[in-house]
């Protein structure tokens, strides 16, 4: 893993967008607060902003973050230097840009992304079938869908013809079909940072790195800004079966986001998220480069159709949401010998990339080698309370 500095973290305008994360301070009872990057600096929030969800919930977050001063933590440099996988305990170190948000995903949002689930499906996760599956799904239904959009009678004269040649597949329904695919990718409080490993499942022989912008959203359905994020997925569980889903997507450390979350401003829109390029690079110990380009512009739901899916009458967030966008990204050279495909091997490092939304850098390892997940809500809770910056009692109403 390379030192985190401001050139090779920080968006390619530097501090001109309003950016905020969250780090571990260690005062005299240390915990993870709120904090705004600026230009002298890294200000702790937490005594106006207990939690990040809080922050992101406020009227307007960007004012709040404009006016409020805060304490002084450290110059960027040297916390981002302590972002590591063992930080020292004594200085501040960045955190995952998420606490109480619920962390939701949706998939198979891109054209070829989505016919790579149909081959995984096919292959029933066995990576020597792909490449001869690829190509049958290809002759039926072509490479680009991207003029089929979603849930339209073009759409459902499609689902017809590949129904009646016995190749519709569940991955359809949601690519092209009315309703998009949203689900849990991690508990809350689960994420990782930028600079820790991410963790793959060790039985796991066909997965891959998901670069995706992730969504930051108010309990409201309000769409406040964007950050990147890794949606680490396992081909092989994946494909042999959907309803291993939960087990594919959600292991230890395998749900990273960062480095920060870029809030709405003079600089940056929803409209810049949707002409995004997510750049990908993989650089393995054996020598190996991987690199890619995932463009928003080729998404096929709209973003702000996915957070009306996710959230509105049928279901609530509370305590705000941040939501994968899904990925054009399905990574199909051959690592080690024809026909096996790509898959992660232990070392790889990781680096996704946006110019307005800096870069994501994390190593690749076991789930079960990573460092275990301990700090839950009650662990949180209870560190809230130790640092005096739960809400008083008569603050708070019943539901």
């Amino acid at each position: 893993m390379p030192i985190l500095t401001p050139e090779n973290t920080l968006p390619a305008d530097g501090l001109k967008g309003s950016l905020i994360g969250r780090a571990w301070i260690p005062d005299k009872i240390g915990g993870p607060s709120p904090v705004v990057l600026r230009a002298d600096g890294v200000y702790d929030l937490s005594t106006s902003f207990a939690t990040l969800s809080e922050l992101l919930d406020s009227p307007c977050p960007l004012d709040a973050i404009r006016k409020i001063h805060g304490r002084f933590i450290g110059r960027i440099e040297e916390v981002l230097a302590n972002t590591r996988d063992q930080p020292d305990p004594c200085l501040p170190y960045f955190l995952a840009p998420v606490d109480l948000q619920v962390i939701k995903a949706a998939g198979v949002t891109f054209a070829s992304s989505m016919i790579e689930r149909v081959i995984e499906e096919q292959a029933k996760g066995d990576p020597g079938r792909a490449e001869s599956i690829r190509q049958t799904v290809i002759d039926a239904i072509g490479d680009d869908l991207r003029s089929v959009r979603p849930g339209s009678p073009e759409a459902a004269s499609l689902k017809s013809v590949l129904v009646g040649q016995g190749l519709w597949s569940q991955y359809l329904e949601v690519g092209i079909g009315p309703d998009a695919e949203v689900f849990t990718k991690a508990p809350v409080l689960a994420a990782i940072g930028t600079g820790n490993p991410i963790g793959i499942h060790p039985k796991s022989e066909w997965n891959n790195p998901e670069p995706e912008v992730v969504l930051a959203v108010s309990s409201q359905g309000l769409i406040v800004g964007a950050s990147l994020g890794n949606d680490v997925n396992l081909r092989d569980f994946e494909g042999r079966s959907a309803l291993l889903l939960s087990k594919a997507k959600d292991n230890n450390a395998s749900c990273a986001i960062g480095p920060f979350i870029r809030l709405f401003d003079e600089t940056f829109t929803l409209d810049d998220v949707r002409r995004c390029h997510v750049e990908l690079r993989v650089q393995g110990k054996d020598n190996y480069l991987l690199s890619g380009v995932s463009s928003m512009e080729q998404i096929s739901r709209d973003p702000q159709d996915l957070v009306d899916q996710t959230i509105n009458s049928n279901h609530q967030y509370p305590d705000g949401f941040l939501l994968f966008l899904g990925t054009l990204f399905a990574p199909t050279d051959d690592r080690d010998h024809p026909g096996a495909g790509f898959t992660h091997k232990v070392g790889d490092v990781v680096s996704i990339s946006c110019s307005k939304l800096g870069s994501l850098h994390n190593e690749v390892t076991f789930s079960s080698d990573a460092r275990p997940w301990t700090f839950g809500l009650r662990a949180f809770i209870e560190n809230l309370s130790a640092r005096g910056l739960l809400p008083s009692s008569e603050s708070v109403t019943a539901p």
